[in-house]
């Protein structure tokens, strides 16, 4: 699956195309500041980064199978990565784990509700959310490898 992520400079060098790059590095930045928030017990910030750090490996799987947004603006919407990732990666072209389809708009509504609602986030949930947060980014870094 990561040939599209992948090129071959002179000398036979293989490097990653810089937007699969960039969205790799901030998806384990979010991970990375979700480890932190959960440490330190700001579990709604934990379930935003982990969201996000979802959000951008899923970016990355996409780049990576050749599928983009139409007419090439670039911009990354929620549904269509939440729609694509699940659809094409998962059911369709079976790059990824069935179980791996629900997760983004899960810790989607999860996020959701830390951020724009009163309700405070659960350690339970933002453990839950980190766990799974932890196996969809690895799942991706597997699959460029």
């Amino acid at each position: 699956m990561g040939r599209s992520c992948w090129s071959n400079a002179s000398g036979g060098v293989s490097t990653m195309d810089a937007d699969c790059l960039a969205y790799l590095i901030e998806a384990t930045e979010s991970l990375t500041g979700a480890e932190s928030e959960f440490t330190d017990g700001r579990y709604n910030n934990c379930a935003n980064r982990c969201y996000y750090a979802m959000f951008q490996a899923a970016v990355v799987a996409l780049i990576a199978a050749s599928v983009r947004p139409a007419g090439g603006r670039g911009q990354w919407e929620h549904d269509f990565v939440q729609a694509r990732f699940s659809g094409v990666l998962v059911h369709r072209r079976k790059l990824y784990p069935a179980d791996l389809a629900p997760l983004l708009p899960q810790i989607f509504d999860i996020r959701r509700i830390a951020d724009y609602t009163v309700s405070a986030t659960s350690r339970k949930v933002a453990q839950h959310a980190l766990q799974k947060t932890r196996v969809l980014v690895s799942a991706v870094e597997v699959q460029l490898r």
